[in-house]
């Protein structure tokens, strides 16, 4: 069975896999593997209710054809690959994330599960942003994507057209008018999580005794909470106009 091999089998499989006719016997160690995660992703959807209550959405293991595709886009071993299992917790803003990170870090630090913390706030991939935790529960990693509302919408919405129209969409190329539609949509977000992060820093000040910013504090958000549903009713009618396309419900 597939989770009894070592790294280096393992890696030696994801080797095998990489050719473009994997042999059957490899496909069987592969589905073996992936359903392997299934405890580690239980025991981290447990971690989650348990250090922050809230509901999350997932999978416990990664398909073989998105398996096998990831393997032959990126120099990555099958061993390195953190998103076999994942979940994902939807929150509304910057400072809902800023609250529940901290939180399930202690939890998984209490629990001896170590975490590993990749910010696509700072560093963003073709436009995705979000939290990535990645939590090594049992010899396995399973990773936790904390979004906001606006990121996931931009997520789902950048998925579905790489499904639609061309993969390389996910990855900062496709046709110009749908590259560019995402990119604007990116940069406005990235704006506002700016605005936000600024009102949580006058929010820290306030507290700290700076009573003439509460003002500002009450003009800046309002205007962020302003361009928060813009931005989203805006996405939300991209997302229904895919939902007419093909007739779909987006995930």
């Amino acid at each position: 069975m597939a989770f009894d091999l070592s790294k280096t089998q393992i890696d030696k499989l994801g080797e095998r896999l990489r050719r473009d006719s994997p042999s059957d016997a490899d496909l069987v160690m592969l589905d073996a593997y992936r359903r392997s995660f299934a405890d580690a992703y239980e025991e981290t959807v447990g971690l989650i209710n348990y250090a922050v209550g809230l509901p999350t959405s997932g999978r416990p293991s990664k398909s073989t054809p998105s398996i096998l595709e990831k393997l032959r886009r990126e120099s990555i071993r099958l061993s390195q690959i953190q998103d076999i299992a994942g979940c994902r917790i939807p929150l509304l803003n910057i400072e809902h994330q800023e609250e529940v990170l901290p939180l399930l870090i202690g939890a998984a630090k209490h629990h001896g599960f170590k975490t590993t913390i990749h910010d696509r706030r700072s560093n963003p991939s073709h436009g995705y942003r979000a939290v990535h935790v990645i939590c090594h529960v049992m010899d396995r990693c399973v990773e936790i994507q904390i979004r906001t509302e606006l990121q996931h919408l931009w997520a789902q919405i950048s998925e579905k057209l790489s499904d639609l129209f061309d993969p390389a969409i996910k990855y900062g190329g496709g046709e110009p008018r749908l590259r560019g539609v995402l990119d604007k949509f990116a940069k406005s977000i990235a704006d506002l999580e700016a605005d936000e992060d600024e009102v949580l820093i006058m929010k820290r000040r306030i507290e700290g005794g700076e009573s003439d910013m509460i003002k500002d504090l009450h003009e800046l958000s309002q205007r962020v909470n302003k361009t928060r549903v813009e931005t989203s009713v805006a996405l939300y009618n991209i997302q229904a106009g895919i939902l007419r396309l093909t007739g779909e419900i987006i995930d």
